[in-house]
């Protein structure tokens, strides 16, 4: 945690968590809010049209406080579960109206009871013991506005410990968290599972009412932030909040399809330059050993200078371009042997890059359930097209 986090009294915070057919992930979630302390808060549960056992799940946890142990939190104040607007605006995406219906719910709960900071997260999220009170007094004490934590995120199957990491890495590159955070320079970003706003600034610039034709709002609600000179602070999340993002590799497909061509402008150029880059290393660890084995088993081959010489700069040529790719994906934080073992995962990661351009360029992505248009699609990506 932050060593410059106040010890003074902090305000109030109302949680508004957007779920649609979250039934496997909303109790978690509930579980490590409603235990928070520290800092007194509600939350708002908006039930996003489900069909699952969404709703049943968050109404149990309006009756928490019959549980002994949580009735003696005195931070929390109340749960609340209410309905998303239907039918979805025009142009909305599911999630967006969601919000807005928790921003809705919130803003009606009367002034005297209007939090000063809001938690946007999702249900997929698990709160860290702590973790309210100290975002909260981080965003304090930087002066921010907003506040963005990236979750330590939980894995599952091979497939998705050999290709996060490397989607991670791209977006620490392409949104640095240092340069999100400079006032003075116009990076904005920000991620969705975890974003603390400022109550005040956030009707200043409009909520998500003001993002709500945007599929990726919490890049957009960011940037219209920093367009307002709203501070921002973006860093990673560890030992305060994580995530298990997706519980199987289609549901990571559907997600990173939709994704992807928007937070990369050039999606094709980037799956070539990444297919470009498994091959040379396959390459490389493959000739290295092969070649040294022949070595070995010549020793007529000792007495010659020259192909010590060879194997040992191939080696070494070897050596550079794993380095290389593991101080990329390093970035990302994610444990040693996946950041390493993640090489293998790049066919992987190429292939989500040139579905995502696909579907962009076809114009409409798909999310829990429900399709959507992609407004200015072949604008967007026709750079990649003729990759």
């Amino acid at each position: 945690m932050d060593s410059t986090i106040p010890t003074g009294p902090l305000p109030k915070v109302s949680v508004i968590i957007p779920a649609r057919n979250e039934e496997a992930n909303l109790e978690r979630c509930l579980r490590s809010l409603v235990v928070q302390q520290g800092i007194a808060f509600d939350v708002f549960v908006v039930n996003d049209a489900s069909t699952d056992r969404t709703r049943a799940i968050a109404e149990s946890f309006t009756r928490v406080r019959q549980c002994p142990f949580i009735a003696a939190n005195p931070f929390l104040l109340d749960v609340h579960v209410i309905d998303a607007h239907q039918p979805v605006p025009a142009g909305w995406s599911g999630k967006v109206n969601a919000l807005v219906s928790g921003e809705a719910a919130e803003e009606n709960a009367g002034a005297a009871s209007r939090a000063e900071w809001l938690l946007f997260t999702d249900a997929d999220t698990e709160h860290l013991e702590g973790s309210l009170a100290a975002a909260v007094a981080e965003a304090e004490a930087h002066h921010a506005d907003l506040l963005s934590y990236s979750p330590e995120q939980l894995l599952t199957g091979v497939r998705q410990q050999l290709v996060m990491p490397l989607i991670f890495s791209e977006l620490a590159l392409k949104y640095s968290p240092r340069r999100v955070s400079d006032p003075a320079l116009p990076d904005a970003a920000a991620n969705g599972q975890y974003l603390l706003v400022r109550a005040a600034a956030h009707r200043e610039v409009g909520g998500f009412t003001a993002v709500a034709a945007e599929l990726l709002e919490d890049v957009a609600l960011a940037r219209l932030y920093k367009q307002r000179s709203h501070a921002i602070r973006f860093r990673l999340g560890r030992g305060l909040v994580r995530t298990r993002m997706y519980s199987s590799w289609e549901d990571l497909r559907i997600g990173w399809t939709k994704n992807l061509a928007l937070l990369f402008p050039n999606p094709r150029e980037l799956a070539k330059k990444r297919i470009q880059e498994f091959r040379r290393l396959l390459i490389s660890l493959v000739i290295a050993p092969l070649w040294t084995l022949y070595y070995l088993s010549h020793p007529e081959m000792a007495h010659d200078w020259f192909w010590p010489l060879m194997i040992s700069l191939y080696w070494l040529f070897t050596l550079i371009g794993v380095g290389s790719f593991y101080a990329r994906v390093s970035r990302a934080h994610f444990s040693f042997w996946s950041s390493l073992l993640s090489v293998f995962g790049l066919p992987f990661f190429a292939s989500l890059l040139r579905a995502s351009a696909r579907a962009h360029e076809q114009g409409t992505v798909t999310w829990r359930g429900r399709a959507y248009p992609i407004a200015g699609a072949e604008s967007h990506v026709i750079a990649s097209k003729s990759k």
